[in-house]
């Protein structure tokens, strides 16, 4: 016979209500899922049936109080390790974001800026066509699916109630904003190279011929110039956006190495 008592409705409670404020947090902060194009209702379910469906492949969750202060503390612990590791995701396709503002500047497209739907900015029109392509190459290489499966892991690596985000791996990922910038830089160094040196050329044209009016000038050159460069660096992207994607996926599962 199933006798159904307090302890057991608070078994079953604990064992969803844990998972799934790490699952929100995560797709509070994730790439894709935590933008502003996707409404907090739809990640809210979203969040639910993610967790209803990962319950059964978890490990047992430690049955508290609801009303306690340690539960108050565990929600807030198990909010900072989801977002924590949906944000360290979201630096991937930032990096590809500021790459493209790089580039844009550089090649007199920054005039050329349109409001990002997903995030609520004004970007160039570069940049928001890098994270258009950052995205579908994300999620046609199942880079969702591997970013569940490491959020997956981390319930064994921290288990509920147990560790937490230790102090040195939350300095590791502030201090990952250094690698977006760098790593943007990376990406957008080739065309900084070579629209500096299209810069050079029309100072010396404009230094030989005065009358020329180098806006006139300058502007069509630079960008047809920077169209091309773009259309050559696109055949090296792929190994680039594999190399920054496995780095970015590291992070996630070193933040949750206990």
């Amino acid at each position: 016979m199933l006798v159904v008592d307090t302890a057991v409705i608070g078994g079953w409670i604990s064992s969803v209500l844990w998972p799934f404020f790490r699952i929100g947090g995560f797709f509070l902060a994730a790439p894709i899922f935590g933008t502003q194009l996707v409404s907090a209702r739809i990640r809210i379910v979203l969040a639910i049936l993610v967790t209803l469906i990962l319950v059964p492949n978890l490990p047992a969750m430690p049955v508290i109080d609801s009303l306690s202060i340690t539960s108050f503390i565990i929600v807030a612990q198990q909010l900072l390790i989801g977002i924590a590791m949906g944000f360290s995701l979201q630096l991937l396709l930032q990096l590809f974001v500021v790459g493209g503002q790089i580039i844009g500047m550089h090649m007199a497209l920054g005039f050329a800026s349109m409001v990002d739907p997903s995030n609520g900015v004004t970007v160039t029109v570069l940049s928001q066509f890098h994270l258009m392509l950052v995205t579908l190459l994300f999620v046609s290489m199942n880079g969702h699916l591997a970013m569940v499966e490491v959020l997956i892991e981390s319930f064994y690596a921290l288990p509920v109630g147990g560790l937490f985000i230790s102090d040195n791996m939350l300095l590791e990922l502030a201090g990952r904003g250094s690698w977006m910038f760098s790593s943007a830089l990376l990406l957008a160094l080739p065309a900084i190279a070579s629209l500096m040196i299209i810069n050079y050329s029309l100072g010396i044209v404009t230094r030989a011929a005065p009358q020329l009016n180098i806006f006139a000038l300058g502007f069509p050159a630079m960008l047809i110039i920077g169209l091309m460069i773009i259309y050559i660096m696109l055949q090296g992207y792929v190994p680039l956006f594999d190399r920054f994607t496995r780095e970015a996926l590291d992070l996630m599962a070193f933040l949750v190495t206990p």
